[in-house]
């Protein structure tokens, strides 16, 4: 049996050509919204003469720290074809725990923490669970966890604010100074959920078996992949990101408020999942999109502010946008069938 080497020609096709390597950079989903952000951004420093100092790009990212975090639970929820529409509540459930723990009940903070923090667990274990058990739409069963998340927030802390609170607890919301600018410990928190997500997603079977659900969850079955164990793991890790979007909650604020994160934070976070460009269809998308898209969020509420625009026609840029992102995605997804 004889072989041959490829010959020249053969081996300047097997290689992709810049025309190849531009569309595969182009179809990454992450490109797109990185390439809104730069003009976003291009848009309000042209406006805007304080928009790129360091000190206010800084703000931007503060702002951004706790939608963040909240968004990566999002993230793997919506990549498996799911949606949470309890975060926020969940997030200010979990923030009460912590704080009259640590206030009212004089339980240690580290340990008002934890349990702050497996609260928020106990809620994503709780959705997962229905979800494969009895299998009930994740829009119906995060509907109704939301409102229970509500419920219990007021119960729990009889509509009062918590403080002043432990030194522990604001940890995060502390800064250190680069090039004259400060940046939180939170957003450094914030950066690296980000990345070891990214690992988790890319880098190992689970990562795989979460896109493959998304992407197909009967031919994920077939092929072996416990599907009801992956969607359970998932929701479980969202609420963990979700706890710790509360102790970043408390850190900012400095304060246990059982009315903070019930509102917009809900949406923010889908809108950055979307403007990130994760597909509302599942199986497709990233978690540094997911980044992208919530310094997106975070940039046009603080650009606006900037120019003088009211908070009320920033919701209305923000609606429209995610009207634009998910028009896009359903125009792919319908390309893809």
């Amino acid at each position: 049996m004889t072989t041959t080497d490829p010959t020249p020609l053969e081996q300047s096709e097997a290689r992709p050509g810049p025309i190849q390597v531009m569309r595969r950079i182009v179809a990454t989903p992450a490109v797109g919204p990185f390439i809104a952000l730069v003009l976003t951004m291009a848009f309000f420093s042209f406006k805007s003469d304080r928009f790129l100092q360091g000190q206010n790009l800084s703000l931007v990212l503060q702002q951004v720290m706790v939608v963040g975090v909240l968004a990566i639970g999002q993230t793997l929820v919506i990549l498996t074809a799911g949606i949470d529409l309890s975060v926020g509540t969940v997030m200010a459930f979990g923030q009460i725990v912590m704080t009259k723990l640590a206030v009212a009940n004089g339980v240690d903070p580290l340990l008002a923490l934890l349990l702050g923090i497996l609260a928020c667990v106990g809620f994503g274990f709780l959705n997962g669970a229905l979800v494969t058990g009895v299998r009930l739409p994740a829009f119906i069963v995060t509907l109704g966890t939301l409102n229970i998340a509500f419920a219990l927030t007021h119960i729990v802390s009889n509509d009062l604010t918590f403080a002043p609170l432990p030194s522990v607890l604001g940890y995060f919301g502390r800064t250190f100074t680069i090039s004259h600018t400060d940046i939180t410990y939170g957003v450094v928190l914030m950066l690296v959920l980000f990345a070891v997500t990214w690992f988790a997603l890319n880098q190992t079977a689970w990562g795989r078996h979460v896109y493959a659900v998304g992407d197909n969850p009967e031919a994920a079955r077939l092929t072996g992949i416990k599907t009801n164990r992956v969607l359970l793991s998932v929701y479980t890790v969202a609420g963990l990101t979700y706890g710790i979007a509360a102790m970043l909650l408390v850190a900012r604020t400095g304060i246990g408020d059982p009315n903070a994160g019930q509102t917009t934070e809900n949406l923010d976070s889908i809108t950055a999942v979307v403007l990130g460009g994760t597909s509302l269809f599942g199986g497709r998308g990233t978690v540094i999109g997911t980044l992208i898209g919530a310094v997106i969020v975070g940039v046009f509420r603080n650009g606006l502010t900037l120019i003088g625009v009211e908070v009320i026609y920033q919701y209305l840029v923000t609606g429209i946008l995610v009207i634009l992102a998910v028009s896009v995605d359903q125009l792919v997804h319908r390309r893809r069938l």
